[in-house]
């Protein structure tokens, strides 16, 4: 445009002054002149859609998936989401354990006996703290080897490649009476192994006739009977970024009993269904729905038994739920929901479109993240009410978090990204 506005503005300057014969030369110089300047942008152009259009560097995150389709998210409105924020910044009073121990420590748990914490890492081994220093508790995977051991100064994302060999344990809960632990492994589907550790057992790996691809999440009722999430039906959570970008709705929430060893489908067609926490009196459960950023209720007793409502809309992105003794739910929130990842969530198009472009993964997710990692942990009543909200907004000290265990007055809070165990005090 402004090469344009130049060449009428000389133009019409050599009209008034110069006679004809040196009019027609300049006229002859500028023509060729526009023409080069187009023709060089127009060569731009081009250049820049052959290079996002052949993607040769592989940066793109739908590079490897070329079935990738993008969904509509069915969004709350934006007036919806809360905007409700700690001022105080609490969580940067956090206490940072056991820093670079552990390795992408998801979930926290403490066994009957109020030993602990146990904690699933990134190499796919439950790790159990005596006191003095980490043990070995249990694997889940059988194929163990030389490719699954800790690697020195090693990230949670470092294992990312070997983790569907190795496991990778998510979601942690001990059955009160037994002592058993029940493990969400994301690969290997639903687990228990023993009081004493060592290899887990598979309990299922499939819902009717479909295989398990993510599990994710796991509690147990006091009659035995085992809630769980399946993420996703498509994708892994090795590429789990690619399901948050698409948007696609094949999650499911499940019940596994022992009694009768069959798995059933309690509610389907979710999008990233994420953490699942039974209320006190087991009457329903709540889990989090990852995309749409909302807490669900699903009653398990009473009139309403075998139907599930709405019980909060988050102010981002959740990962595991947990109650306390209250009957309180601790929920927390991966990120905050910004305008960004509101309006890709509404136009799967456009979102197509810029996820072709050849921008790594990592700036793609920074995007939805709103640059930046920054912790976030709300409490809910029974009734999706929000309680308290903690926060460390500039991510000083806790950058990011998966699950918030609260225990004796504290917060434990793992987190699947990063090398600690963040610890909060209530009181």
């Amino acid at each position: 445009m402004q090469s344009t506005n130049l060449f009428f503005s000389v133009l019409n300057i050599a009209t008034f002054i110069l006679d004809p014969s040196t009019q027609a030369l300049i006229y002859l110089s500028l023509v060729m002149t526009y023409t080069t300047l187009t023709q060089g942008f127009a060569a731009v152009i081009f250049l820049i859609a052959l290079y996002c259009g052949l993607d040769p560097f592989k940066h793109s995150p739908l590079h490897g998936f070329p079935d990738f389709e993008a969904h509509k998210i069915n969004m709350p409105s934006w007036s919806e989401v809360p905007m409700d924020h700690d001022k105080h910044n609490l969580l940067q009073k956090s206490e940072l354990m056991f820093v670079n121990q552990v390795q992408g420590p998801e979930s926290v748990a403490f066994d009957p006996h109020g030993l602990g914490p146990y904690t699933g890492v990134a190499d796919g081994r439950i790790l159990f703290w005596n006191g003095l220093s980490w043990t070995d508790f249990a694997y889940t995977s059988f194929n163990r080897s030389e490719l699954c051991n800790p690697k020195a100064s090693a990230s949670p994302l470092s294992y990312v490649e070997t983790e569907h060999i190795c496991g990778r344990p998510l979601g942690l809960r001990f059955d009160k009476k037994t002592g058993d632990l029940y493990i969400a492994d994301a690969y290997f589907g639903l687990m228990k192994v023993g009081p004493q550790g060592g290899l887990a057992t598979s309990l299922t790996t499939e819902a009717e006739g479909v295989p398990l691809r993510f599990t994710n999440d796991v509690d147990i009722d006091a009659e035995g009977n085992i809630y769980f999430t399946d993420s996703s039906t498509t994708y892994q959570r090795r590429n789990f970024n690619q399901l948050i970008f698409s948007g696609e709705n094949s999650g499911r929430v499940l019940k596994y009993s022992p009694a009768t060893k069959k798995t059933t489908v309690l509610a389907r067609n979710l999008g990233f269904p994420n953490g699942i926490s039974l209320s006190k009196d087991d009457s329903f459960f709540v889990f989090s729905e990852g995309l749409i950023g909302r807490l669900c209720k699903y009653w398990l007793k009473g009139d309403k038994a075998g139907t599930s409502e709405i019980l909060a809309i988050l102010p981002g992105f959740p990962d595991n739920v947990r109650v306390n003794e209250d009957g309180d739910y601790w929920v927390a929130i991966h990120c905050r929901r910004y305008m960004y990842s509101y309006i890709n969530a509404l136009f799967p198009k456009m979102r197509k479109a810029i996820l072709k472009l050849p921008i790594p993964t990592l700036f793609h997710y920074l995007l939805q993240i709103g640059g930046r990692f920054h912790a976030v942990v709300v409490k809910y009543s029974p009734e999706g009410k929000i309680l308290q909200i903690l926060e460390d907004s500039e991510g000083k000290v806790v950058k990011a978090v998966s699950e918030v265990e609260e225990k004796d007055g504290k917060l434990w809070m793992g987190s699947v990204l990063m090398p600690f165990i963040a610890v909060y005090h209530l009181t």
